[in-house]
This record gives structure tokens, sequence and C-alpha cells, in this order.
């Protein structure tokens, strides 16, 4: 028997996989790291953090299944992406990370943008956001200039992990590409934006393939962790990117949903002339050549989690939701918008706040709840809206991560985004894809297309009610005036939430 191993490092754990020739998830296992908020805004973990629980869930994957280590091929890696690690000569980290979701930044992408201008979509694709790496070295370069003088290379989170685990240093382009280094049509490193900011461009790792190899496991950490020194690692790619694969969207016309805490509506792309003006992210995908334009609802999931922890704190999410199918499209009259921690997606605007309108004595928590997800789901559809404009084609879209568990969301999301709704067989999400490239870098299959026709199975699909899609365009209508109509409340709201 043979495997390969995906390991998704995580916000809050990391997940390894261990996956077989026909794609059956073996087994898994999870390990916890703590996250550090010293300061409002700040978000940083240790980078040591996530090398030992690595470690750890690999020896216990291995050892809980009583897995033959001569059988695993290889393994490669989904990772949270932006978050910022510095490393000096000797490969150490000089600080805690700094991550994805950490939003002290601000005055540095003002300073990107004023400095670079046009020149910022038209090389990066990207507009500068809090969450995006350059800004993260620029308030080091400002607050800490001592320790980027020590810094010989940056990393990201999964690049750090690998170069532990393989003495190797390397970053892969998917997650490059959330940098706002790289050039991304060209696939290196932009001379241009380094210097505008005085950064050597000795800094910048070496630029590799998701599915390229990136050495073996150090003997020392192969003992540890239960494997073979000659276990094959693959470079892997950025989370959004091995979601992508693990759910199939591997050729032009392909898109999927994602809801997890935040939301992606993603769709693979092959033009990479395509100028979407920085509405949505445009980043390199893990196969070759190839891009996929995002869109993100910041609190997607988490939206539906606030709600329930906040008015129905003792209830399960199955609970909270089961008589969510009885209550009509529209929820009684009643309108949620999800931007109770800003909005990413057609809104790249932090002050914006969510809201329920419509409000009457006759609506119950079913009626709140179901408006949430419907709210969630209008959000989605402005993505999906901004794809259609570009010219693509989306009539069916892979349903993933929390949206795809509970059936009426699944037909809501048929009915909002009028597009067919595929749910996975099983779904592992980016783990999957961190496998998948593994499996493809080990051969096992001659492209990830076939990989992913062997691993990945639908198994259910639900089309639109072509009366509730009728409805649910005219509130999409309403859902879309409310940004204007807020966006001043909220900015003068801003004073009062402390």
């Amino acid at each position: 028997m043979s495997y390969v191993i995906g390991v998704d490092l995580g916000t809050s754990a990391v997940k390894t996989v261990l996956v077989d020739r026909s794609g059956k998830v073996v087994a898994e296992h999870s390990e916890s790291y703590p996250l550090s908020q010293p300061k409002p805004g700040y978000s940083e973990q240790r980078p040591e953090d996530w090398v030992d629980k690595t470690i750890v869930s690999l020896r216990r994957l291995m050892e809980d299944n009583r897995i033959n280590k001569g059988d695993v091929e290889g393994l490669s890696f989904s990772g949270q992406m932006h978050g910022l690690v510095l490393v000096d000569q000797n490969g150490n980290a000089l600080r805690p990370a700094i991550l994805w979701n950490d939003t002290r930044t601000t005055p540095q992408c003002r300073r990107i943008e004023e400095t670079l201008q046009e020149k910022l979509l038209g090389i990066a694709r990207n507009r500068a956001l809090e969450g995006f790496t350059l800004p993260k070295i620029l308030w080091v370069q400002e607050h800490e200039p001592e320790v980027l003088e020590q810094a010989a290379l940056f990393l990201l989170p999964k690049d750090y992990v690998r170069y532990r685990l393989t003495g190797e240093y390397a970053m892969d382009y998917s997650d490059a590409a959330g940098t706002l280094l790289l050039d991304v049509a060209g696939k290196a490193w932009s001379q241009d934006i380094l210097a505008a900011f005085d950064l050597p461009a000795s800094l910048c790792p070496p630029l590799v393939e998701s599915f390229d190899q990136c050495g073996t496991l150090l003997p020392a950490v192969a003992e540890q962790a239960g494997l073979l020194a000659e276990t094959k690692v693959f470079a892997g790619g950025a989370d959004n990117a091995c979601g992508a694969i693990g759910a199939g969207i591997l050729e032009e016309g392909q898109t999927m949903c994602s809801i997890g805490t935040s939301g992606v509506v993603l769709s693979y792309e092959e033009r990479k002339s395509l100028d979407f003006e920085g509405k949505v992210h445009f980043f390199n995908h893990g196969e070759k050549d190839a891009y996929y334009i995002m869109g993100v609802t910041l609190a997607a999931g988490y939206s539906l989690t606030w709600f329930k922890d906040t008015f129905a704190p003792d209830v399960s999410f199955d609970e909270l939701l089961s008589g969510i199918a009885d209550i009509p499209a529209g929820s009684g009259g009643l309108l949620f918008t999800p931007y109770i921690v800003g909005e990413r997606t057609p809104h790249p605007d932090s002050s914006i706040r969510g809201s329920f309108i419509g409000m009457d004595a006759g609506h119950s928590l079913t009626h709140f709840a179901r408006s949430v997800l419907e709210g969630i789901t209008f959000s989605l559809r402005e993505s999906i809206d901004i794809l259609r404009d570009s010219g693509k084609k989306i009539d069916k879209v892979i349903s993933i991560g929390g949206g795809a568990k509970n059936e009426t969301w699944l037909q809501m999301q048929a009915d909002v985004f009028n597009a067919e709704i595929v749910k996975l067989e099983s779904e592992q999400g980016p783990a999957m894809g961190a496998a998948m490239l593994a499996a493809y870098g080990c051969g096992w299959f001659p492209s990830l297309q076939e990989c992913a026709q062997a691993f990945l199975r639908a198994s259910r699909s639900y089309s639109p009610n072509p009366e509730t899609a009728q409805q649910y365009e005219q509130l999409y209508k309403l859902y879309r005036s409310v940004y204007g109509a807020t966006r001043e409340l909220s900015e003068q709201l801003s004073p009062f939430r402390g």
C-alpha cells in the first residue's frame, strides 16, 4: 500500500491527512497551537509551535494508525497565507510571525499605495490590504529596524515549517502571490517594488512550483515524525490554492464556494491579462501557468457563529438551523448584511458594519437564523457577479466547508447564485489539495486533473428552483443597496465602538 500525506497549516491548528492511491482519506490528525494578540489589532504566533505540532501530528498519524513508514512516498503542504516569518542567516526566526488577520499595518498600506500608485495593480494585481505580507515587512522596517537588518530571508508559514523539516528554502508561486512582492503575470519577484521600499532582493526566497520537490526529510526530523528520511517533500501551496485543487478547480469554467470563518468564491483562470481593478484577488494557482480569481466575504461562517454565540448560546448549530427550511425565502422581510468585521469583496472597507433591516414583532429566532444565511450567500453572490461580468460562464459551483453541511443552505446557494451546486462525497479542503500535490509530485498521475478525477467524487447536486431564484433576484437588489445606505452611518458610529 502506498500513501501520501497532506499537511494543512491553519491559524488555530495543523491537520495531517493520510491518503491512499484511490484518494481515500485513511486517517487524519490535528494538533492545535495558541494565537497571541498582545495589543488590539495584533495577531501573532510562534513559528516553533507550528514546527513542533506538525511533527507531533505526523507522528500521531503514523503511530495511531499503525502505518508502515516505508509506505509513505511523499508529503506536501497547504498553509495560511500572508504571515510574515523573518529568519536570520542560520534560519532562526527573529520574532513572532505576524499573521494574515493582523490589522496593525493600515499606515503601511497607504504608504504602498502612495509610492506605487497604478504600478501596484499592474505588477502585484492586488490592492494593498492589511493582511498581505509587504505591509508587515514595512511595519518591521519602521518599528523594529534592527530585526529587519538581521533578516536573511522572509518566509511564509508553511515555507518555514517545510524549511525546518528539510533544510531547504523555497516559496511557491501561489503563496508568493499574496505577498504584494511578486510580479504575478511574470512569475518573478518584482525588482521595482523591492527597490521602491529599499528592500534587498536577497530577502526573497527561491520561487518554485507547488508540485516541485523541495528535498527530503532531515534524518532527525524523520525519526521524530515516524517517517523515513527519504520521504519526498513537495512545496505545496496557499490554503486557497490548495482548497481549489482539493475541490477539483483545475480547468477553465470551474468555480467553488468555500464557507468557513470567511467565505471565498474562487474560479480557475488562464487569462493573465484580465484587469479587475483590484475588486477581487488575482493570484497564481497551484497548477502550472494558471491563476485563480477570488472574492472574499470576511465574516461568512463567522457571522453565523457570532449570531449563535450571542443570541442562542445554549443550542447547537443543528438545532439553530433545524427550522429554516420552513421559513420562506426572504425570511419574512428580514435582511442581514454580514459586515460585522468590515468587508473585503466588493467593498474593501474596514469601517462598514453589519445590520438587520426589516425586523418586526412577528420574527422568531429561526427567521433571524435564515436571514443570516441569506445575507452571507448574497455577499458571496457579489463575487459571483464580478466573475460573470468578466465573461466567465458560471452555471455550476462546487460548495465546500460549513456551507456544504446543511441541505437547506446548499439549496439556498443554488437559488441565490442561480447555478447548480455540487457537494463532494469526501471533502477535506486544503489538506486534500496538499495530498494531491504530493501524489502528482510522486508520479502517481500524469496531471493534477487526472488526480482530481481519481480522488474526487460528487455526492449530490442542487439545481435552482426558478420561482425561488426569481424571489432572491429581487431580494438581492435590495441587499446590494444596503452598503451605500449604511456606509456613512457606520462611519459616524465608529467613535462609539470602543
